[in-house]
């Protein structure tokens, strides 16, 4: 061998390592160590459970059951209210439409006054007198109501003949409830003026209106809208086939001049007072 491999081979030996490091030892799979073997689900499942809630993520569970619990809840309440609708015959809800438009309309017709006595007011040259005009015609339509002044203008009557004395009080309370519903705006009952606090009571086979004994037939004069008022009794179900199932015969007519003329006394409250001054 050459002197210059002798030289080349000392060089190769000095610049490799003296001993190559071992290999880090491997960590055993189930396989070798003969543990079960793990499914991908299996070790999802494992990572999972059991959960780690923190403090945080357990008050946002909270509030948000209780917010779900409050939906809940109120969509309850809603669909009792609409399933009593929902079981409504559908002359019912016609009946109750027909309501409710005719209350409409008469709330539009009163503001409409209210703001025609506003105008007149305004442009009137004599606004004094104008306010007393007003004030007295306020005065006549609230004694109309109140029954202590007579009134006249177009209605029905109607009239109820009772030959078994079957019809009780409280069918003719039902009687006026449906008309003041319909928009009677004046109300007599065999000579009896109806106001916002009468009573009806049997008394016997016949009836006492306020106190005041009255007998068949009665006959009910009734100041409004006749196209209202007489349908507002012959509704499937109302006041005319409640009192003819009791063997009652009810006629209806309209009238262009009812005169309701029986009056109430004035009566003056004992202790309430007018607050303007």
């Amino acid at each position: 061998m050459s002197d210059q491999d002798e030289t080349g081979e000392n060089r190769l030996r000095r610049e490799l390592p003296e001993e190559v490091p071992a290999p880090a030892p491997r960590a055993a799979e189930p396989e070798e160590t003969g543990g079960p073997v793990l499914t991908g689900r299996q070790r999802l499942v494992k990572g999972l459970w059991p959960p780690r809630v923190t403090r945080a993520q357990l008050i946002v569970a909270l509030l948000l059951f209780g917010l779900g619990f409050g939906l809940a809840v109120q969509v309850a309440s809603n669909s009792d209210g609409d399933s009593a609708l929902r079981g409504a015959r559908q002359e019912d809800l016609v009946r109750i439409l027909d309501e409710l438009d005719d209350r409409t309309q008469r709330l539009e017709d009163e503001k409409q006054g209210l703001e025609e006595q506003r105008d007149e007011l305004e442009n009137s040259s004599n606004q004094a007198e104008e306010a007393r005009r007003q004030t007295i015609e306020k005065e006549r339509q609230l004694g109309v109501l109140a029954g202590t002044v007579a009134a006249e203008g177009p209605g029905i009557t109607m009239t109820i003949v009772d030959t078994k004395g079957t019809v009780e009080a409280d069918m003719l309370l039902d009687a006026i409830q449906e008309l003041r519903a319909a928009g009677a705006e004046a109300i007599q009952v065999n000579g009896v003026r109806v106001v916002a606090g009468t009573y009806l009571t049997d008394s016997g086979k016949s009836v006492s209106v306020d106190g005041n004994k009255i007998n068949a037939p009665y006959r009910f004069k009734v100041i409004g809208k006749p196209q209202d008022l007489e349908p507002a009794l012959n509704i499937p179900g109302g006041v005319v086939q409640t009192l003819e199932k009791e063997q009652a015969t009810v006629t209806v007519e309209r009238s262009d001049k009812i005169i309701v003329d029986a009056l109430r006394p004035a009566e003056r409250p004992d202790y309430a007072r007018s607050s303007s001054q």
